[in-house]
């Protein structure tokens, strides 16, 4: 597992987590993507709210979007997997996810992409891998397979992930008044797989920040890798 700094760390080339590049099924265009990850408390949503303030006050055009959900189809995904009353087999749980994934990838993410723009988003295929398989067990293999066909092989340009214990996470939720779905019911021993999942998680673009220090710190780190990979992007367009 990666050591955390009080501000950031890239993570090590280790195997355990290892996310593979974008295989360039469908348009990449010149834009670039940005995902936000962690555990059920970490600030995911706060930091994007914050990125998508501070690139736009640079004059960047961003589109920020959530996991799942984005279009007609993912919302309706969403409600299934998170908010139904009806048990449902961890399978079935998994190709919800996709589900809202592949259409909001084909819709939003790609074309948006394409057209130049930054896109910043609240979980992507990290969060399959932490929840439905270190959470729920289910093959890592096959869940690879089903989120390559999801995704079209498209990964971010960066991945943030954020890392509270899951204690703190808990009292952060609590804290805010959260009501919790589905998944943020389950017990600790789960959480704890999954934030394990993220700890251990390597690859391209993938950078790890201690999210239980105070928000500007978390910011400031956040900033300093979103500004390296907007400015490369930036000089490509150019170029």
């Amino acid at each position: 597992m990666p050591a955390f700094t009080r501000a950031s760390k890239r993570a090590p080339r280790a195997r355990s987590l290892r996310l593979v590049r974008d295989s360039g099924l469908g348009p990449r265009g010149s834009g670039a993507f940005l995902v936000v990850e962690g555990p059920e408390g970490a600030g995911k949503s706060t930091l994007v709210k914050w990125l998508v303030a501070r690139l736009q006050a640079e004059g960047q055009r961003v589109v920020a979007v959530r996991e799942p959900g984005g279009t007609p189809i993912a919302e309706a995904a969403r409600k299934l997997a998170l908010k139904s009353r009806h048990d449902r087999a961890y399978g079935a749980e998994l190709f919800l996810f996709l589900a809202a994934r592949a259409d909001l990838v084909e819709r939003v993410i790609r074309p948006a992409l394409a057209d130049g723009q930054i896109v910043i988003a609240d979980r992507f295929g990290l969060s399959t891998i932490a929840y439905q398989v270190s959470g729920r067990g289910l093959p890592r293999a096959d869940v690879e397979a089903s989120l390559r066909v999801a995704t079209g092989g498209l990964t971010p340009d960066l991945t943030l992930v954020l890392d509270v214990p899951v204690a703190v996470g808990r009292e952060r939720q609590r804290h805010a008044g959260k009501v919790k779905d589905r998944i943020e019911r389950e017990n600790d021993t789960f959480h704890t797989r999954v934030r394990e999942a993220y700890r251990s998680a390597s690859g391209p673009g993938i950078v790890h920040i201690d999210a239980s220090q105070p928000k500007k710190a978390v910011q400031d780190a956040a900033w300093q890798e979103v500004a390296a990979v907007t400015t490369r992007t930036s000089s490509l367009r150019g170029a």
